[in-house]
């Protein structure tokens, strides 16, 4: 499809009077219909096999998929974000995101948040709930670029309000798996809509929280204290921040300038502070490396004099 279906209005099947949500011409009744249905797509019945279970809702129906985009679509009106709290959907479609087995229902849900976020009374609503907060950032160790990209998507809309600002803060500061995931992406991501939102969204969490670039820039030049033993089980090295930046800047260096200006904005911010400085020069490899792409893209003159 080469884009969503048409949202449904209430003159679309006869329906009761104050069917409408707000101003809008759009039908309660439809959603209600629409939001038992979506439930059911993830509900399997107790008495069907493990199997089935496995197996069940890997593939969206056709229908369904149609259904669930118009709300995609019609979440983008303020009058329908805010009914869609009051109908308790953000709870609804956290179930779904939980039980789902199939990439495009999970990519449509948190779209559907993500378009909910972008309104001050929706998206305090939404980052009042601790449950999709941890649900949302474990998503970023999702191998689904659609499902990243709306992802990131969310988190910035949320990381851009002040009035919820501290508890994302809050929230990321605790979990170092964000970071991990994010470098994981910007390093091996070739989506270039996916590196320019997920730069968007370091860039912007960077921008108002020092600290956290700093705990990001050490964990990536931490060495270990101790040799692993044998018993021991050892773990993959925290991947380096500023080798994540440079792979997604040269990944959109000619796909999209402004997703690189992005990046640069980023690595500007990194030599602000002293580990940051430090993380690209302690080793000599990487600092040929960091400064020949600069002089590549013309922007070394901004960054001289801090260097």
């Amino acid at each position: 499809m080469d884009r969503n279906p048409s949202p449904p209005t209430s003159e679309d099947e006869e329906e009761p009077s104050g069917d409408c949500i707000g101003n809008t011409v759009y039908s309660k009744h439809w959603f209600f219909s629409t939001l038992t249905k979506l439930i059911d797509t993830v509900t399997v019945d107790k008495d069907k096999p493990e199997q089935a279970e496995d197996e069940a809702s890997v593939d969206l129906e056709e229908d369904m998929e149609n259904d669930i985009c118009k709300i995609w679509d019609m979440s983008m009106n303020e009058e329908v974000a805010q009914f869609l709290v009051e109908f308790n959907a953000t709870d609804i479609l956290l179930g779904v995101i939980a039980k789902s087995k199939c990439n495009r229902l999970t990519e449509i849900c948190v779209g559907i948040l993500g378009n909910m976020a972008c309104f001050p009374e929706t998206c305090l609503n939404l980052s009042s709930n601790n449950d999709l907060g941890e649900v949302l950032l474990l998503l970023l160790s999702d191998t689904d670029p659609p499902t990243l990209l709306e992802t990131s998507r969310l988190l910035l809309s949320c990381l851009s309000r002040v009035e919820v600002m501290s508890t994302w803060l809050e929230r990321i500061r605790k979990r170092p798996s964000v970071r991990d995931n994010l470098c994981f992406i910007m390093s091996s991501s070739t989506n270039v809509d996916l590196l320019v939102k997920v730069g968007e969204l370091v860039d912007k969490l960077f921008d108002v929280d020092e600290d956290i670039m700093i705990d990001w820039i050490k964990a990536g030049c931490q060495q270990p204290e101790t040799p692993v033993t044998d018993i021991e089980e050892e773990k993959p090295s925290p991947l380096g921040l500023v080798p994540s930046l440079l792979e997604a800047s040269k990944q959109l260096k000619y796909d999209s300038p402004e997703g690189l200006d992005v990046y640069m904005h980023i690595l500007q911010l990194v030599t602000t502070v002293d580990e940051g400085i430090q993380s690209i020069v302690q080793s000599p490899e990487d600092g040929k490396r960091t400064w020949r792409f600069l002089f590549q893209v013309d922007v070394v003159s901004g960054l001289v004099s801090v260097w």
